[in-house]
């Protein structure tokens, strides 16, 4: 009886314990870290934070919890703010492969096997909408990671040699995925993969400069849904960059 009572006291302490800890600071890690059933990242990751989410946020976060802790706070937010499991887990998840930086799902478009997601990045200073290709190989794929850009074929391109002729601090740069359909182009190809063609500003020095053109790129996977190679898709120059055409002299009348 003895022992019965004391694993009883044990129960209750444990859940006094809990009851203790306000909602908004339990560590929602481990449960939200589960994926889910099938592994698929779906609709059910998706989660529209409302209009003075953020400023709840920093509210609670910058009162109390230290800089070092400012992002975990900010992720239990999402969890205490009602976002779905599955919205949980996937914001962890990116977290983790990412380097660290909060991300959000507000959208995604079904291709399969290799889907599309519209993620919100609230503490980015720019930028703060993304385009990610899911559920492939790898499971996450950022199309503004430029490092996975074919650059050599772009900058071989004469198209893009002749913007950097009279442009020459020219480069590329991730592009603007805040619309309400940022959605890539997709086609197929050989072999029964898919191809998603993604466009980029090409802008002449700082972020704040000049637009001057678009480069595209393909991101090419197989039929499985395995992550093969980017594809540089020369893209026209715009309208007032191209050569203008000389118009021949008329011969003189005589005198």
């Amino acid at each position: 009886m003895r022992r019965s009572a004391l694993l009883l006291m044990t129960i209750l302490a444990g859940w006094t314990l809990v009851e203790a800890v306000p909602p908004s600071w339990i560590d929602w890690s481990a449960r939200s870290m589960q994926a889910p059933s099938n592994g698929e990242i779906g609709a059910s990751a998706v989660w529209q934070p409302s209009q003075d989410f953020l400023s709840k946020v920093h509210l609670v976060c910058e009162k109390g919890a230290g800089p070092a802790s400012f992002t975990e706070c900010f992720l239990n937010q999402i969890a205490a703010a009602g976002a779905p499991a599955d919205a949980v887990s996937f914001t962890r998840m990116l977290y983790q492969q990412n380097g660290g930086m909060v991300g959000i799902m507000t959208a995604l478009k079904k291709y399969g096997p290799v889907d599309a997601a519209q993620v919100f990045y609230p503490l980015r200073a720019n930028d703060n909408y993304g385009l990610l290709l899911v559920n492939g190989d790898p499971k996450i794929l950022d199309v503004d990671d430029l490092q996975k850009l074919d650059r050599a074929a772009m900058e071989q391109n004469p198209m893009f040699q002749a913007v950097k002729q009279k442009f020459p601090q020219t480069d590329i740069w991730p592009g603007d995925r805040s619309s309400s359909a940022p959605w890539p182009l997709v086609q197929p190809v050989p072999g029964g993969g898919t191809e998603f063609i993604v466009s980029y500003p090409l802008i002449n020095g700082c972020h704040a400069c000049r637009h001057v053109g678009l480069a595209r790129f393909g991101w090419d996977f197989d039929a499985s849904g395995k992550f093969l190679r980017t594809v540089y898709i020369p893209t026209p120059l715009p309208p007032k960059m191209l050569p203008r055409p000389r118009t021949p002299l008329s011969p003189q009348p005589p005198q």
